[in-house]
């Protein structure tokens, strides 16, 4: 049985006021909300963003604003548990879907948040991260890490749209977070999605050993799907067929804060995740599925986003029965590691 904790009104009024004087505050009355027994309290909601309903309004600003007005025209996802204006879809995960429109360029600039982008329909348009032109086709992963110089141009004739994950909720938190704008980047030659394209053969460091952080920035999707698919006609009894992206130099994270996955359901397959510790966002490249986490179930068609908090179990169903669908999962499993507070239930 948990103890009862003295309240804050049980304290005489002066002895508050002496308090409140000297910037002092007692901790007994709020110990429970900051440690309570068993399951941390959770401000993340469970919550779904329809393509087909966001789309429209996207469209919309991009008829309101220009991109002179807006630099990055971008609609944030925002979980309601957080507050609207907080901007944040869990403690550590911004969405944002953002909007260029044909011969429009967004400026470069670089910050300190990590992004990453999602790219969700439309062709020709292309992010320059630190020199190297990457080119958006929908489903690939574009990375635009802490630091690193970015713009985006687009040379076709359709709108493009592009889901943004940054871990800025965090890097805010921390009062860490700012940018700078800077000048066109100069295309360098070369990307390291050609240098690191397939798995177990990758380039000899004997005598020049990179100096990027980064070494792949763009991880195409056909490339990521066509894992997916191996990995399944590979191993058929796998039940969970889910790949991660990492820098191919050392293995690790993509990036340092936030992890990405790529997650095929078989046809028909209904799997459930474990219960995490850290939040995740689910985001549907191909296909239909209902995704059921915390009472609720979502159907997410192609291009829905959907976000779950931590330490609740999340079921995924393939409403597809002949054909695979594709998920794009974002989480906070790196920075949950790195703090040592990570833990599967």
């Amino acid at each position: 049985m948990t103890q009862q904790l003295g309240r804050l009104e049980d304290l005489p009024q002066d002895y508050r006021d002496d308090l409140i004087q000297l910037n002092l505050v007692p901790l007994w009355p709020s110990l429970r909300a900051v440690l309570p027994p068993g399951v941390p309290a959770r401000a993340t909601q469970a919550i779904h963003w329809p393509y087909a309903s966001l789309k429209p309004l996207l469209l919309k600003a991009g008829e309101l604003t220009p991109i002179e007005k807006a630099e990055r025209r971008v609609l944030v996802l925002a979980n309601p548990g957080h507050g609207l204006e907080n901007m944040k879809a869990s403690p550590a995960i911004y969405l944002g879907m953002q909007l260029l429109l044909p011969g429009e360029r967004a400026p470069s600039h670089r910050h300190t948040p990590n992004a990453v982008r999602m790219i969700v329909e439309g062709e020709s348009a292309y992010t320059t991260v630190d020199g190297e032109k990457c080119q958006m086709s929908r489903g690939d992963l574009i990375l635009t890490p802490t630091g690193l110089w970015h713009e985006h141009g687009h040379d076709g004739t359709d709108p493009v749209v592009w889901l943004d994950v940054l871990d800025l909720p965090l890097v805010y938190y921390m009062e860490a977070s700012y940018h700078v704008d800077g000048p066109p980047q100069a295309v360098k030659q070369g990307n390291g999605e050609s240098a690191w394209t397939r798995a177990g053969v990758v380039p000899t460091r004997v005598f020049s050993r990179s100096d990027k952080r980064y070494p792949m920035l763009r991880y195409p999707w056909a490339d990521t799907r066509a894992a997916l698919l191996a990995l399944a006609e590979d191993q058929p009894s796998l039940d969970c067929v889910q790949v991660t992206y990492v820098n191919p130099e050392t293995g690790e994270d993509a990036e340092k804060i936030l992890g990405f996955y790529a997650l095929m359901l078989k046809p028909g397959q209904t799997f459930t995740l474990p219960a995490r510790s850290p939040a995740q966002v689910f985001h549907l490249i191909e296909g239909g599925i209902d995704v059921s986490i915390c009472g609720k179930t979502f159907g997410l068609v192609e291009a829905d986003t959907c976000c779950a908090p931590g330490y609740e179990p999340v079921t995924l169903k393939n409403r597809q029965v002949n054909s695979p669908s594709f998920v794009f999962i974002a989480d906070e499993s790196p920075l949950h590691r790195k703090l040592g507070v990570y833990e599967t239930r």
